[in-house]
């Protein structure tokens, strides 16, 4: 193992040892439950992990942890709110019409997919996009909706028909 390398394990296990706990607490007071904010927490000290040349220097830590946790929860809430949206569109169905639990599952792990694949999207792009493709509506009522040129939907969609091609490949 390098200098370096040993220096980067000390630096996150450091971290880890001195702020692991008031994170989770903090993650706790947002989501009300001790196991989805350890689970947080971890995955928090995970993106450390993956990105180690960011400890180097850092000043403070619990703003940096803060950040990772911040982005960490806005997934969260972003795929509950899917999965909500999901179940009451199945609410509406009538019950012969109804997918299986298992044609359930199947479905919300591609919403997750399409909705990571998107989240590079700029949210206005984002938001014309799935206006034209789950809404069918026109370039130009999209355009009025986001108060945009027709011209600047259109590169919108094209940005989102990107994102989908290099998903598929």
């Amino acid at each position: 193992m390098f200098a370096a390398d040993t220096s980067q394990a000390h630096d996150a296990h450091t971290l880890y040892s001195h702020h692991h706990g008031w994170l989770r607490a903090w993650l706790h007071r947002r989501l009300g439950c001790g196991d989805e904010a350890a689970d947080l927490a971890q995955d928090t000290f995970l993106r450390v992990l993956l990105r180690p040349q960011a400890l180097h220097g850092l000043h403070e830590p619990r703003a940096y942890l803060t950040t990772i946790a911040k982005g960490l929860l806005a997934d969260l809430w972003r795929r509950r709110a899917l999965e909500q949206a999901y179940r009451e569109a199945l609410a509406l169905m009538p019950e012969p019409l109804a997918p299986s639990p298992e044609e359930r599952a199947l479905a919300l792990q591609a919403l997750h997919e399409i909705d990571a694949l998107l989240d590079g999207l700029a949210p206005k792009a984002r938001h014309a996009f799935l206006l034209s493709q789950l809404e069918g509506m026109s370039y130009a009522a999209i355009a009025q909706e986001l108060g945009v040129s027709e011209r600047t939907v259109k590169r919108y969609m094209a940005q989102g028909f990107e994102c989908c091609l290099v998903a598929m490949a």
